[in-house]
């Protein structure tokens, strides 16, 4: 799938922690950039349906050893810290479905400078090498990992909590509940049509319905 895309606004969806600048770029990462290659973004949430940055190809990809989950505290952009939301960050352990997305190598300094500052503010993320396997074969690829040491990190939460925390997470970028189902979306897309991302969507929905209308 050819899908180029010009960058857009910066678009956060994570942590969204306290205000400050994202770290440097550490050797690796320049290195990367420095061998002008394209470079491969394994993406299991709002990257996958709102990337924000140049790419030349989009291929679903399985990624071994790490799963999604809503193990992340937001309390700027999908949430404030008076009433936190949840968004989500690959954990260890289990597989995890989502997209590989290839930056050509002209585009490679630009995309990685705004996936820096859209995703390691704050710090509760790794930017690691994972080899993923999509319907050409194994691809060498980046992917943004949760840092279970942050602050941030939430943990193995309840269904019931992670449902909660959903529901109350409103911030500056909207609701978490829209993040939810933008990502159970986008894997239907893929052909992913009942898993645990679609029941806790379900058990949100039913939390909602008990809650009482807005006067």
């Amino acid at each position: 799938m050819q899908n180029l895309l010009d960058t857009r606004a910066l678009d956060n969806d994570e942590y969204g922690g306290p205000l400050e600048a994202a770290p440097a770029l550490p050797p690796a990462i320049a290195a990367l950039l420095a061998a002008c290659q394209p470079i491969w973004v394994f993406g299991y949430g709002s990257l996958m349906w709102n990337p924000g940055f140049a790419h030349d190809a989009a291929e679903p990809a399985l990624l071994r050893g790490w799963h999604r989950s809503f193990c992340i505290y937001s309390h700027r952009y999908r949430g404030t810290p008076e009433r936190p939301g949840l968004v989500l960050g690959l954990d260890r352990g289990g597989a995890c479905r989502g997209m590989a997305l290839r930056i050509p190598a002209a585009a490679a300094e630009a995309a990685i400078s705004y996936l820096w500052e859209r995703e390691m503010v704050g710090g509760v993320y790794d930017f690691r090498p994972v080899r993923v396997r999509s319907a050409s074969g194994a691809v060498d690829a980046h992917a943004f990992t949760v840092r279970r040491c942050h602050a941030g990190y939430a943990g193995r939460l309840s269904t019931e909590e992670t449902a909660r925390l959903i529901l109350q997470g409103i911030g500056g970028r909207g609701h978490c509940r829209e993040y939810l189902a933008n990502t159970v979306r986008q894997l239907e897309c893929l052909g992913h049509l009942d898993g645990p991302l679609h029941k806790l969507e379900e058990r949100v929905k039913a939390m909602a319905a008990l809650e009482p209308p807005c006067p």
